[in-house]
């Protein structure tokens, strides 16, 4: 073992933790497995599914539905770094977690959370653009400008959660790897740790909280001048289309920022671990499962490419 690696063990005292789940409730352990590989496979289907029909239907290459593709890559993955962990650990009696394995999904978790929040926001100026510039939109949502907003939502939010990760990475657990959640998240990992985590919390308050608030200002803000527009059409008709083409998003945005809000500023209290372990996973497993399904139910083009598709596959 090389110097590095025994300064670094003395500092955490751990080299893996565990995951107690909801061991508390131990005959529920297979339908909690069972309603989770539901949730799982759901979001597969769902968001592949989303990605299949942009590639091959031309009529959704457009910049909404290039966002939407990218939500549900986001998605895809934000399920993916935590879930098949949550699925082992409700079947074997093993439910350790090396120490780089709960960093990275640490780390990926708070990346993907960060991107959903920047993505949700370039969505919203798309909408925006759309409905209260509809003849420059075309010009103004270029092929560029997509690919702008989206690599600076994935990058912003890699780089956000990286100073997080860092410091809770360099923390000492002084032997304390008894981790009672789902996963490794960042408030868990910080009540675990007996460093000084101030400078965690400080981060934490600071850059995460000023980002979020941004990204709800912007969307806020879009969503006033959206309503302000749709509200001064005269036509009914052209009322309840241009609302249509943005009501699943704002939908989305409520439900994830409402979640995750809630989540990070309730306290954590005995009595109510449990709902606070849903709660805190809903963001990363549900929510994630729900968009594609809130995005075709009430999406026209969608629902035509997807029957399109079947029809073309039943042909064949």
């Amino acid at each position: 073992m090389s110097t590095w690696d025994i300064e670094r063990q003395n500092q955490t005292q751990v080299t893996a933790f565990i995951l107690l789940g909801f061991s508390d409730y131990p005959n529920l352990q297979i339908l909690l497995f069972m309603v989770f590989l539901t949730i799982y496979l759901v979001t597969l289907i769902g968001n592949l599914t989303i990605l299949t029909l942009m590639c091959i239907d031309s009529h959704l290459h457009t910049p909404m539905y290039f966002f939407l593709c990218n939500l549900a890559i986001l998605d895809v993955c934000l399920t993916s770094c935590t879930l098949p962990k949550m699925l082992s650990i409700f079947l074997m009696d093993n439910k350790s977690i090396s120490f780089l394995g709960c960093m990275i999904q640490l780390y990926l978790l708070m990346s993907f959370t960060s991107v959903e929040f920047f993505l949700l926001t370039a969505m919203a100026y798309d909408r925006y653009v759309a409905i209260c510039n509809p003849l420059r939109y075309s010009v103004i949502m270029n092929k560029r400008a997509c690919a702008l907003l989206s690599a600076s939502s994935w990058v912003t939010g890699f780089l956000d959660a990286l100073p997080h990760s860092v410091t809770i990475s360099y923390s000492s657990f002084c032997g304390h790897n008894v981790i009672d959640h789902l996963f490794c998240g960042f408030q868990t990992m910080l009540q675990l740790s007996c460093s000084d985590t101030s400078v965690s919390k400080l981060l934490m308050n600071t850059l995460n909280l000023c980002l979020a608030s941004v990204s709800i200002v912007l969307i806020l803000t879009s969503y006033s001048h959206i309503i302000s527009s749709i509200l001064k059409k005269q036509s009914a008709k052209g009322r309840y289309k241009a609302f249509s083409t943005c009501s699943s998003h704002l939908m989305v945005v409520s439900i994830y920022s409402g979640t995750a809000l809630f989540t990070f500023f309730s306290p954590i209290s005995k009595s109510a671990k449990s709902v606070h372990k849903l709660l805190d996973a809903s963001y990363s497993t549900v929510i994630p499962m729900l968009n594609p399904i809130i995005y075709s139910l009430r999406n026209k083009d969608i629902k035509a490419a997807l029957q399109k598709g079947m029809q073309g596959r039943v042909g064949d």
